[in-house]
């Protein structure tokens, strides 16, 4: 028999919560549960309501076997902050309490991860608790490293410095604010080197700006560059020649290998660093925003399950399981998975590991489910029309609806309203409750057949 702290699964007010929060201060804190899940966003709670909903895993997980650990309080659905920052939806639609999309029968612990001690398969949190586990899910997410770039967080800060972020929560709605109010002169978006989730993004605010700016008749009074530290427009080579040809006919400045390295709000300028010629460049805007550097969080980075490389955590990139550790597996932005994070990732991966999960629970050495790399960029490109990116490993294009629309490299209005209208709501009534698979919808993958 498992050890089990309470009835009460998934409320924030249980008396389990107030009983751990008391047992950490007293430093005598302890759990135990079957499968523990580190982190409570689209990776997490997708997984553990998968595992709920699966009639074989009812066998092997009951009622508080499995467990969450999150310090957040709320739920937000980060791929429609690109909505709320181009003024399409309400932010108040972008986010739930905790205790509202985690699934009954899974226990939270509104805690913070401090240490992973995968050897004793054990972790420690921040409060002083303990909790031990048979297996292990680990999907935290990253950080957004605004410190990363000198004077950013004090321009966020600053709702008249005319730089935003949709990035960072509290700049999301301060986007659409700085769309409406500007009048004209340079206007400069910007996109790191390295990885970051949701590749499209720095884009989609690009292209949903210039047109509402032509919508409300400014747009010849606006300078445009897209600078990225990127040497193309996207990764994915057959979309990244069209967004190259909608750069060129839009009259948008490529700054391609320019990395954002600092913001001067008073001077009004950016300086990038030019990855190609290793020299600073300066650039005067008039309207800035800014897709932060990313990283891996310190706790995850700094773990025994990191990849000492590059600080994800380190999983076979087809079936999700650690490199070391058989009872550890690990999907979304936290993972070492050479593609783009994604919700739409998570999609498609999620399946994956749960039934790796179960075949590695009945003792299993090999395991059949297979992740083809398969990722989504729903790229606005303006009102009423988006390029919708659908690619696996290799940067080879698996698109959903070629054979009904068409090539997706061509911007359709029925994509937008997917975005805008379609999304949201699948999200948040199948996709957390583990009833969404991506490509395929309602329907379960085989995730044993080859891609």
């Amino acid at each position: 028999m498992f050890r089990q702290l309470a009835p009460r699964a998934n409320s924030l007010r249980s008396p389990l919560l107030s009983r751990a929060r008391g047992y950490a201060t007293a430093g005598a804190s302890k759990a135990h549960h079957k499968v523990v899940v580190v982190g409570g966003g689209t990776a997490g709670t997708t997984v553990a309501a998968q595992l709920r909903r699966s009639r074989e895993a009812q066998d092997y997980l009951k009622t508080n076997d499995i467990a969450i650990i999150d310090k957040a309080s709320v739920h937000s659905y980060q791929p429609g902050w690109t909505l709320v920052g181009t003024g399409l939806r309400s932010m108040s639609d972008m986010s739930k309490s905790m205790a509202d999309v985690i699934p009954s029968g899974v226990q939270h612990y509104p805690m913070q991860v401090a240490d992973f001690l995968p050897d004793s398969n054990s972790i420690k949190t921040a409060e002083g608790f303990e909790i031990t586990y048979d297996y292990l899910v680990v999907v935290p997410g990253l950080k957004t490293d605004l410190g990363a770039v000198k004077g950013l967080e004090e321009a966020l800060a600053d709702s008249k410095s005319n730089v935003s972020s949709i990035y960072s929560e509290p700049s999301v709605e301060q986007t659409w604010r700085n769309i409406q109010a500007f009048e004209g002169g340079d206007a400069i978006f910007t996109q790191p080197a390295g990885v970051f989730k949701c590749a499209g993004a720095p884009q989609k605010v690009l292209w949903m700006a210039l047109s509402q700016w032509k919508l409300d008749g400014k747009r010849d009074q606006v300078r445009a560059t897209f600078a990225t530290g990127a040497p193309s427009m996207f990764a994915v080579p057959k979309y990244s020649k069209a967004l190259e040809q909608l750069r060129v006919e839009r009259n948008v400045e490529g700054l391609f290998q320019h990395n954002l390295s600092a913001v001067d709000t008073k001077r009004r300028v950016a300086t990038f660093k030019d990855l190609a010629n290793k020299k600073d460049v300066e650039r005067p805007y008039n309207f800035l925003h800014v897709v932060p550097p990313q990283k891996p969080h310190d706790f995850v980075a700094k773990s025994p399950l990191a990849d000492p490389a590059s600080g994800w955590v380190s999983v076979d990139q087809f079936n999700t399981r650690h490199t070391k550790y058989e009872n550890v597996f690990s999907i979304g932005d936290a993972s070492s998975l050479p593609n783009s994070k994604t919700a739409a990732a998570i999609s498609a991966q999620a399946p994956v590991l749960v039934d790796n999960l179960l075949a590695t629970i009945r003792g299993e050495q090999k395991l059949a489910g297979r992740y083809d790399g398969y990722a989504s960029c729903p790229l606005l490109t303006g009102h009423d029309e988006l390029m919708l990116a659908e690619f696996k490993y290799g940067g080879i294009p698996k698109e959903t609806f070629e054979s009904l629309a068409g090539s997706q490299d061509v911007p359709r209005k029925a994509f937008y309203h997917l975005k805008k209208d379609i999304f949201p709501a699948v999200y948040w009534n199948a996709f957390l409750k583990g009833t969404w698979y991506g490509p395929s919808g309602l329907f379960r993958p085989d995730t044993s057949a080859s891609s």
